[in-house]
């Protein structure tokens, strides 16, 4: 497993991020860092977008699933066999999204493994393609500051970055009353208490992590953050109404 992650996704990522060292003027690693997460985030846009298109839609079934669940609530079998029947009907994959997102998954673990064992400004020889050439300078400063040193100021905007991408991309949460007038169950109280904490408590992880390392994973969070975030109003503008009144519910 530990060959395939490192010949299949951490080598090529590498070489990447070492080509685009040698392209960028004074051949900045800050610069450099940023550029390389979005262009990667770009090209892996289409799994994001078909996998918020899904959850998009499965959100805005979720009145005709809450039905089934009261109707055959004393039957879990038929239960599930006319929830799929109703994903049939409407076209939906209830599975694509978790699909998507695996394959999302080793290619941001082997980004954020460059930028976090790539040993910059030291090129590891062992990785390098022959065809990769190798920078003659590697500039490690940005705004005067060694992005191989730990930043608790970037490490801060790490944590805003997060907190906004928290607050926008995630929906409000709000109490709920279920469809046949019940106050909600356990599993609801759970998930919005799980909501409540992602919004607010995984900024401050983020902040522990990015603190506890160098400057360049910090960039590479925030730009993270920050594509997400622009990703979102993409959606958001895309569907217009019809997605902000699904999103709000």
């Amino acid at each position: 497993m530990a060959f395939l992650f490192h010949n299949f996704f951490y080598a090529p990522l590498y070489n990447g991020l070492i080509l685009f060292i040698n392209i960028i003027p004074f051949h900045s690693v800050g610069v450099a860092v940023v550029l390389f997460t979005c262009i990667i985030k770009i090209i892996i846009f289409p799994l994001s977008q078909q996998s918020i298109r899904t959850q998009f839609e499965m959100k805005r079934i979720e009145p005709e699933i809450n039905e089934i669940k009261i109707k055959y609530k004393d039957d879990k079998k038929l239960q599930a066999e006319k929830t799929m029947a109703l994903y049939k009907d409407k076209k939906i994959n209830p599975f694509a999204g978790i699909l998507l997102m695996l394959i999302q998954l080793p290619i941001l673990i082997a980004l954020y493994w460059v930028f976090l064992k790539g040993g910059l400004p030291h090129i590891d020889q062992a990785t390098i393609y022959s065809f990769t050439k190798i920078p003659s300078l590697i500039n490690m400063n940005l705004f005067g500051i060694s992005v191989a040193d730990k930043s608790v100021v970037f490490a801060i905007f790490v944590a805003i970055a997060q907190f906004l991408q928290m607050q926008i991309t995630m929906p409000k949460v709000k109490k709920k009353v279920v469809a046949d007038g019940k106050t909600p169950g356990f599993g609801d109280e759970l998930a919005k208490s799980m909501g409540v904490q992602m919004k607010y408590v995984m900024p401050i992880i983020m902040f522990f992590i990015a603190k506890s390392f160098p400057l360049v994973v910090s960039l590479y969070l925030i730009t993270s953050s920050l594509f997400a975030i622009g990703q979102e109003y993409y959606m958001r503008s895309k569907y217009k109404k019809e997605y902000l009144s699904v999103v709000k519910k």
